[in-house]
């Protein structure tokens, strides 16, 4: 990264599981650095969904270098997202025809129930599950897959977590980390944020916000993509040995598929 900037520039990993993120800082100047970041990058910025992009260098290796401007600010706290801001946020998202066409241009294919279902009993074969939730999430899912059609698809986050959105010090929100951004169902962001972080009984004014009613379709769906979400993110910490974070998921899915009626 030094011969793109020079070397009066300090450059240092930025974490993440990729490897592919850096800071650079130069005085008072400062860079968020990518590699191989999607062109999609580009339109986020434009839009104003991520920091600004202050510039892209293809190098002779073939590789994408992006900088994007790097902003002091906080990731937003489990509390703060009941913040309007942020359903405003993710309703200009899903409603943004220059995603969407920007996607559909990268040859994005739809995200599907059924290619979810496919990969989640890949990870877990029924008959070889033996944890008695699990296997009844994946009967739920497969039994419920015809009630919750729904065609019309936009562009997802797919990760809404309230440690993916920034809020600068000049108080603009943000919403980052875009590598897992799919054309598929809202509901798959709108249930994830609304289960995680916002009380039951607020649920239909978030909706009316967004603007969208409350129907028993949609809550049908949310809960269909929230329990698919959680088995992934059990599969995932099982893969890295994490027991703890695996357990907090595993407690959680026993929650939606008892507790939330």
């Amino acid at each position: 990264m030094e011969h793109i900037l020079g070397n009066e520039w300090e450059i240092y990993p930025a974490g993440g599981a990729t490897g592919e993120a850096y800071f650079a800082r130069f005085n008072e100047r400062k860079l968020f650095l990518k590699r191989n970041s999607s062109p999609f990058l580009a339109v986020l910025s434009a839009e104003g969904i991520v920091p600004k992009l202050v510039w892209t260098k293809r190098m002779a290796n073939g590789d994408v270098i992006t900088a994007q401007q790097w902003l002091n600010g906080r990731e937003l706290k489990h509390a703060d997202m009941i913040d309007i801001r942020v359903v405003d946020l993710l309703q200009k998202i899903h409603n943004s025809t220059e995603l969407l066409r920007m996607l559909t241009r990268l040859e994005k294919k739809p995200l599907l129930p059924e290619m979810i279902i496919n990969e989640l009993l890949i990870y877990f074969p029924i008959e070889e599950t033996e944890i008695p939730d699990i296997k009844f999430a994946l009967t739920f899912l497969q039994k419920e897959l015809p009630a919750i059609e729904y065609n019309n698809k936009v562009v997802c986050h797919c990760d809404i977590n309230h440690n993916n959105w920034l809020l600068s010090e000049t108080n603009e929100l943000y919403l980052i980390d875009w590598d897992g951004a799919m054309i598929a169902d809202p509901a798959i962001d709108i249930g994830m944020l609304l289960y995680r972080y916002i009380p039951k009984h607020e649920w239909s004014s978030w909706l009316e916000r967004y603007g969208i009613e409350l129907t028993s379709n949609l809550h049908a769906r949310m809960k269909w993509y929230v329990i698919a979400q959680t088995l992934m993110s059990i599969h995932w910490y099982k893969t890295k040995n994490k027991e703890k974070e695996f357990q907090n998921w595993l407690s959680y899915l026993n929650e939606l598929l008892y507790i939330d009626k």
